[in-house]
């Protein structure tokens, strides 16, 4: 298994999990925060080719899939913002979070890479713990507001799914620079409408955030997404994935005193065995199959 992917999955999830926190501070909305996150991120990128003299990746064609994936990028995030406006936050997450189980059983079906038994276990496993960081609470009430938060907590994940396969299947020879770009330029631009309909008051305290909101959630996880998932399987990239809400919990937690219960912990604790049994589990398989095929006699 690619260590680098393995790496770049984790830091990822990190990186993502810190959207919550600049929104909190700023107090802006989430199309605001989504646009920034975006564009600004694109910003970034472009800036580090242009530091790194790799400008030239910026001048090749995408491809239609990488367009399609900022259009599924920019969709399950204000999707997800959509659904926790009519549904509970727990209900909201729990749907989009289950987009790794999904993306994992689908990449099983369509792009041959084979559940085990064991790895279908862990995936399932890291899901339960994810259940019970949200102490179970599901609530499946009859209101019409409160089922279409359900809708739109559906589309969310279905765009996360695709998020995670079209990445998965985006043409080896278009650099992952070029591919993290242009999602993040997509994103953005088809943020921008929606954000200036909302007409936000940007005082000057809150730029310093939205920049790191660009930086860190942007362009950083972004960049460390699109390149595990093209080293990663689906399965072993969806299950390190679970490691993003346990950080928003922990950012949570230190730093707006927010509390977990022993159910959380122990939810949080399942996620992270998952995670790593998952990952051990995909890298001595590798190694056993590299050896047995080095020992083969031509």
């Amino acid at each position: 298994m690619d260590l680098t992917g393995i790496i770049t999955a984790i830091l990822s999830a990190l990186f993502m999990g810190t959207v919550g926190v600049f929104a909190r501070i700023t107090g802006l909305g989430a199309e605001t925060i989504t646009l920034f996150r975006l564009l600004l991120g694109a910003g970034f990128m472009l800036c580090f080719l242009l530091a790194t003299g790799q400008i030239r990746w910026v001048y090749r064609w995408p491809s239609w899939p990488v367009l399609l994936n900022g259009a599924m990028l920019a969709g399950f995030i204000i999707l997800y913002v959509q659904a926790m406006a009519y549904t509970t936050m727990a209900n909201a997450i729990m749907l989009v979070y289950l987009a790794p189980l999904t993306a994992s059983i689908c990449a099983h079906c369509f792009l041959g890479e084979r559940l085990t038994r064991l790895s279908a276990g862990l995936i399932g496993l890291a899901l339960i713990g994810f259940a019970m960081m949200m102490e179970f609470r599901i609530d499946l009430g009859g209101s019409s507001r409160h089922l279409l938060g359900i809708g739109f907590g559906l589309l969310s994940m279905l765009c996360y799914t695709a998020f995670i396969l079209i990445n998965r299947v985006i043409d080896e020879r278009i650099h992952v620079y070029t591919s993290t770009f242009y999602q993040l330029l997509t994103g953005g631009l088809l943020m921008l409408p929606l954000c200036l309909l909302q007409h936000p008051e940007l005082p000057m305290p809150t730029w310093p955030w939205l920049a790191a909101t660009g930086l860190i959630p942007g362009f950083l996880a972004i960049l460390c997404a699109v390149i595990a998932l093209s080293r990663l399987p689906a399965a072993t990239f969806g299950t390190l994935a679970y490691i993003e809400p346990i950080a928003v919990i922990g950012f949570g937690w230190g730093l707006f005193d927010e509390t977990l219960s022993l159910l959380q912990i122990s939810g949080c604790l399942l996620i992270v065995i998952g995670g790593i049994l998952k990952t051990w589990s995909s890298v001595t398989a590798e190694a056993i199959s590299k050896s047995a095929s080095n020992h083969e006699v031509p």
